[in-house]
């Protein structure tokens, strides 16, 4: 595999009804375009009857990905596939949305300066001015769309407006704290992602953390999922807790549920640049 660049790797997923000769007829076609497999991972659902795979494959001949899904396509329509074949070292475009809690917004900042974040951050929208200094810092365009109840059919056009002007694969709510339209749902479905903090449906509203130091919680955590029209109840794809006890103040609660949340929400978006989550339905399948 010497002289393989990652601009010769691939990434074949695909989700179809679970049939006998699925993984031989997909490891024979890579075989016979002259590929190599690196990574594959599946999964059959048996409640479901649907089977899930990820493929990572390297190209020795320079076959093209075009060339490839062209070839593959007879293979799908046999199994009635839903699939994607996409060149592994593309980065999706990504508009990043915040309001005033930062937190999340300066680690993806951070983790993609350093290039550990696999995605092009084409700029950042928030319905304040918060952190229109820190774009500009990192050469970010930064747009201001404010929200009202009054305004929010507008808000939401101008975003639409700017996610397809800027070329938007993906949104990223990164503690952005407006609820979006069941239409702005559906025309996203797959390609945002919100988090939150791990106590929904308890401890709505303002002050969660305080809430859950009311009542004496034992573990915290943070939750990253798909946007849908269900308020926070979108398919999950990470979530992670830590634990805490009666000497952890409310503060300190906050504090950790800061960490867990950028940790989680990068972990998030990290899997789904590299194309491992597939949707089942109302769940994900993560092949991490």
């Amino acid at each position: 595999m010497t002289g393989i660049s990652v601009d010769d790797r691939h990434i074949l997923t695909l989700s179809c009804p679970d049939a006998r000769g699925i993984v031989a007829a997909v490891a024979g076609f890579v075989a016979e375009q002259d590929c190599n497999i690196l990574e594959s991972a599946q999964f059959d659902d048996l409640d479901s009857g649907r089977f899930f795979l990820r493929m990572l494959f390297a190209s020795e001949g320079g076959v093209s990905g075009d060339t490839l899904r062209a070839r593959f396509a007879a293979i799908a329509a046999r199994y009635a596939m839903d699939w994607q074949i996409s060149d592994a070292a593309y980065r999706p475009r990504t508009i990043i949305m915040v309001s005033r809690f930062g937190h999340c917004l300066n680690d993806l900042l951070y983790r993609h300066e350093i290039g550990a974040l696999p995605v092009d951050i084409a700029a950042i929208v928030s319905n304040h001015q918060d952190f229109a200094g820190l774009a500009a810092a990192r050469g970010i365009r930064f747009h201001h769309i404010p929200v009202t109840a009054s305004t929010k059919p507008e808000a939401e056009a101008r975003l639409i407006e700017l996610f397809t002007r800027e070329g938007g694969e993906l949104l990223v709510l990164a503690r952005y704290m407006q609820v979006l339209s069941d239409d702005l749902c559906a025309q996203l479905a797959g390609r945002a992602i919100n988090i939150h903090h791990s106590f929904l449906p308890g401890f709505k509203g303002a002050k969660p953390y305080h809430q859950a130091h009311a009542r004496g919680v034992k573990l915290i955590g943070a939750t990253a999922h798909y946007v849908t029209s269900d308020l926070d109840e979108g398919p999950i794809i990470e979530q992670e807790v830590i634990r805490v006890d009666h000497a952890t103040s409310a503060e300190e609660m906050v504090a950790a549920g800061r960490d867990v949340e950028t940790v989680v929400l990068a972990r998030a978006i990290t899997w789904h640049a590299e194309r491992r989550i597939l949707l089942n339905g109302n769940r994900t399948v993560v092949f991490r």
